[in-house]
């Protein structure tokens, strides 16, 4: 499988409808390359790194399909989605966008407006944990309560040895270094999950800076794009923390925090945390929007979220149609594993029922 990489999109010649995938109705005919279907996306980077996996995994058994997905964050995945072949020139060169992938879902009043062409169906397809990465020499283990998270990212905790921090680590030498905050400046999913989070923990964040894709950060923050471009400017600079996808702080040898959850545990960033806290999720509405701010079991981990695939209800082509409902069937049973391999969350086997008769509706 060849794989294309360029800056701000990656371009993969394989037949992965297994995440992605949603083609334009107003396309009557199939844009093909080289005899093959060209469908292009573009959305979140928080599961970019398992969509390129199952991308390389599935197109191992359907060659037939150019498949393009651009990791530009949430915010832009639901504008490219919405605005449909009007704002591909933004992303691949004036080809259409056929499909939109978030952590944010989307609002009442973006399905509105989807509505008024092909429509919407939002397809969860895996979870993630949103974890607090930093960079301090020596200090391994650290633990955060809530206050303290609150303190940092609201510019009240300056230091490392704050003692709002100290206080959970006795047992750690904190050194009086500045404190770096590092957050998203783009419109993304992973700052929705984490500001709703903290929303849900404290009031004055509620009234404050409040919960978004894209918020007014207190304090003096270094502002970054991208869970990648959090990750590496962590990494670079020392006395640094801030949120990101777990999966990219594994990926550099990051040390993460160990917080504190609603129940007043503190709970490392694992599997079986992050699944703990999925299950805890009250009822799961029709439209599959699910989010599970603050959750209460004894052992889950406090930021979670699932993440979704923004497909069109109606294509005009059936060929797109059953090659993509085939892929996204596989990404939601066969590609599960794969994501738990990854430090993904798979999908709650009922979770896995709804998504499946959701792509089912597809016409």
């Amino acid at each position: 499988m060849q794989m294309l990489l360029s800056v701000g999109r990656t371009a993969i010649a394989v037949a992965v409808l297994a995440l992605l995938g949603a083609c334009s109705g107003d396309q009557m005919e199939a844009e093909r390359h080289g005899g093959r279907l060209t469908i292009r996306g573009a959305g979140a980077t928080f599961p970019k790194p398992l969509y390129e996996k199952w991308i390389g995994i599935y197109g191992e058994r359907e060659s037939d399909v150019v498949f393009e997905y651009a990791g530009v964050g949430s915010g832009n995945g639901i504008k490219f989605f919405l605005a449909g072949k009007d704002a591909s020139g933004e992303v691949f060169e004036g080809a259409p966008i056929h499909f939109g992938a978030s952590d944010a879902a989307m609002s009442d009043a973006e399905i509105a407006v989807a509505n008024q062409r092909d429509g919407a169906l939002l397809v969860p397809t895996t979870g993630g944990m949103v974890v607090l990465a930093y960079n301090l020499p020596g200090v391994i283990g650290l633990r955060l309560s809530r206050e303290a998270v609150i303190g940092i990212f609201s510019g009240k905790i300056k230091t490392w040895n704050d003692t709002r921090i100290a206080a959970s680590n006795p047992d750690l030498e904190l050194p009086k270094k500045t404190m770096s905050p590092v957050v998203r400046l783009d419109s993304s999913g992973t700052t929705f999950i984490f500001t709703s989070h903290l929303a849900a923990v404290s009031p004055d964040w509620r009234e404050g800076p409040g919960a978004g894709k894209r918020i007014d950060w207190p304090g003096n923050a270094m502002q970054v794009n991208y869970n990648s471009g959090v990750a590496q400017r962590i990494k670079l600079s020392e006395g640094a923390i801030g949120y990101t996808e777990y999966e990219f702080a594994e990926r550099l040898g990051l040390p993460v925090a160990v917080l504190e959850n609603r129940a007043g545990n503190f709970v490392r960033p694992a599997p079986a945390a992050g699944t703990a806290a999925l299950q805890s999720a009250p009822e799961v509405p029709d439209d599959l929007r699910v989010f599970v701010s603050d959750p209460p079991g004894a052992d889950a981990y406090p930021i979670v979220t699932y993440t979704w695939l923004l497909l069109r209800k109606r294509y005009d082509n059936p060929e797109e149609r059953d090659a993509l409902k085939r892929a996204v069937l596989w990404g939601l049973t066969e590609g599960q594993p794969i994501a738990a391999e990854m430090g993904y969350l798979p999908l709650p086997d009922e979770m896995i029922d709804l998504a499946k008769a959701k792509v089912e509706l597809i016409d």
